[in-house]
């Protein structure tokens, strides 16, 4: 008898139920980090269930000591696997099969009607629909400066400075008739996540995107479901567990109108084929303090966002590109249309609108008009406005002010005294919005900018009165008297600004505190007559808010 007796082979249900074991545990381990839905409209479950087809194959093979040499090479290895895994193998086969034949009738090539009505849009009337905006109302950064200003504005707080930073994921909505954008803090690393998740997160930023002006929220119960949780508090982690077989876009952070933090889980649903015509049906609502989850079919009004601009983009090409039939869409191209590289954001009726130009299938200079999508409905309308790209007006002004080194944010279009107009922030190098500029669509040679929006709006009025495409009447000489009914300040580049609105009307009227200092003793009911300053030609530098405003008695 030989000093080395061979083991035993493991019979064949105790492999079976040891291999089940270990595929179930990686499983879980798999299904806790990577969380693919349980759908099969998701290419990540394919990849999932593939995966633990193959943790079993191979457990098993290992586990029953299968030796290649002795079992008659590679066909005995066929026949081993067909004896220990035909179930596992058939599956995967038919998986395999589902995905092919999925991805072939979701294909464009055989779906360019359905494709097409991803996005239904209509025309629109752009001087009627897109009326002009008040200074208060247009957001004067883009997403980056939006960003600096809410990290400087956490290192003014020196006892939240070294626990927690500023997320860097940060959501454009109208909060309270505002154009904001709000984001959550982090945890700075892991030893600060676990000396404060119990308290959780302790406040907020929000970045008024008109007044420029950043502000710490803090809350009375902090947030405990977020991105920068690790375990089962993290947002995505939480929505898999309640929701193991639904589809989310990125989970946005909102506030509703009392200030309350909470997510925003666009459901993904696929409508044509098995994996084609992406599409939003409701969302989960979390809140961000409790966890607590709801689906809506129907979002409530103070969601903002809910259909990403990238994915309204995405269906409008779809719609543009296939207008005859895919075939057309690469040969010929007639009547073929595709937006342009970029996007902005509009506030509209206490709604955020994504904004994105249409241009031509050749993609030149010039566009052919532009988009606005409602990010709560989908309601999509298309504005006839021939002129400039972004890109184009973005040149244009950086053109202009080429001696100062500012780069142009992506534009934002505007109805300018009847005329569409590219509202375009100029930034430094250091992140911070130091100029405006307004390129008229049409003629985008014609380049206004100023020091303050007020300033670049009147010197861009004067420019088109002076080219004869406005009429004199139309420059910015109003007079209003009336009782104060609400004062705000703000302090923009050194200077301190007060801001007017006065009872019965819905604008602000902007005012430097430098220039008058009568606006600095104001209060809620004093009665006043706010004028607006023509400007004169030899006078060199800028009105900052080209209003002035008298105290005339208490009201």
């Amino acid at each position: 008898m030989n000093e080395q007796t061979a083991k035993k082979p493991r019979g064949k249900m105790s492999v079976t139920l040891i291999s089940l074991l270990i595929t179930l545990v990686v499983g879980l381990v798999f299904f806790y980090v990577s969380l693919p839905a349980i759908n099969l409209q998701s290419p990540d479950f394919y990849s999932f269930v593939f995966l633990m087809c193959m943790v079993y194959v191979v457990s098993s093979l290992v586990l029953s000591g299968f030796d290649m040499k002795n079992a008659g090479g590679f066909k005995g290895y066929l026949r081993f696997i067909r004896a220990r895994c035909l179930p596992v193998g058939v599956l995967m086969l038919l998986l395999a099969l589902v995905a092919l034949v999925g991805e072939l009738i979701s294909m464009p090539i055989f779906r360019a009607g359905d494709y097409r009505e991803l996005l239904q849009v209509e025309n629109g009337d752009f001087a009627t629909d897109i009326a002009e905006i008040s200074f208060n109302e247009i957001p004067t950064l883009d997403r980056d400066s939006a960003q600096f200003l809410g990290d400087r504005q956490m290192g003014t707080l020196s006892d939240m400075v070294s626990q927690f930073e500023y997320s860097n994921d940060s959501t454009q909505i109208n909060y309270q008739g505002r154009p904001v954008r709000v984001a959550p803090i982090a945890y700075a690393d892991l030893i600060k996540w676990f000396t404060n998740r119990s308290q959780g997160l302790p406040a907020y930023v929000v970045v008024d995107m008109v007044t420029q002006e950043a502000t710490v929220k803090r809350l009375s119960e902090g947030i405990k479901y977020s991105f920068s949780e690790p375990l089962n508090r993290n947002i995505m982690r939480h929505l898999r567990f309640h929701f193991p077989t639904m589809m989310f876009s990125t989970p946005e952070f909102e506030i509703d109108e009392s200030g309350h933090p909470w997510w925003i889980a666009p459901r993904v649903v696929k409508t044509i084929g098995l994996f084609g015509g992406v599409d939003i049906q409701g969302a989960v609502l979390v809140d961000a303090v409790t966890g607590e989850c709801t689906y809506h079919e129907e979002v409530p009004n103070w969601v903002d966002t809910l259909y990403a601009p990238l994915l309204i983009m995405q269906q409008y090409d779809y719609h543009g590109t296939l207008v005859h039939g895919f075939i057309n869409s690469i040969f010929g191209q007639r009547d073929v249309t595709q937006t342009t590289s970029g996007y902005n954001y509009i506030a509209l009726n206490d709604d955020v609108y994504a904004y994105t130009g249409v241009t031509s299938a050749n993609a030149d200079q010039s566009n052919l008009g532009f988009l606005l999508t409602n990010q709560r409905t989908k309601e999509t309308k298309f504005y006839t406005a021939p002129g400039a790209t972004e890109e184009a007006a973005q040149y244009s002004a950086m053109g202009v002010v080429q001696d100062l080194g500012y780069v142009a944010t992506f534009p934002l279009l505007l109805n300018i005294a009847g005329e569409p107009t590219y509202f375009i922030p100029l930034k430094d190098a250091t992140n911070l919005v130091k100029m405006y500029a307004m390129v008229n669509v049409a003629q985008y040679q014609l380049v206004a900018t100023g020091t303050t929006v007020s300033a670049c709006e009147k010197s861009y009025i004067q420019m088109l009165a002076e080219k004869g495409i406005t009429t004199p009447e139309e420059l910015p000489q109003t007079s209003v008297s009336g009782v104060v009914a609400e004062l705000r300040s703000a302090v923009l580049d050194g200077d301190t600004y007060i801001f007017i609105r006065l009872q019965g009307e819905e604008i602000f009227y902007s005012v430097s505190a430098v220039d008058n200092n009568v606006a600095v003793i104001l209060n809620e009911g004093d009665r006043v007559t706010i004028e607006h300053a023509p400007q004169t030609e030899d006078n060199t530098s800028d009105i900052l808010t080209g209003y002035t405003v008298t105290r005339n008695r208490k009201g």
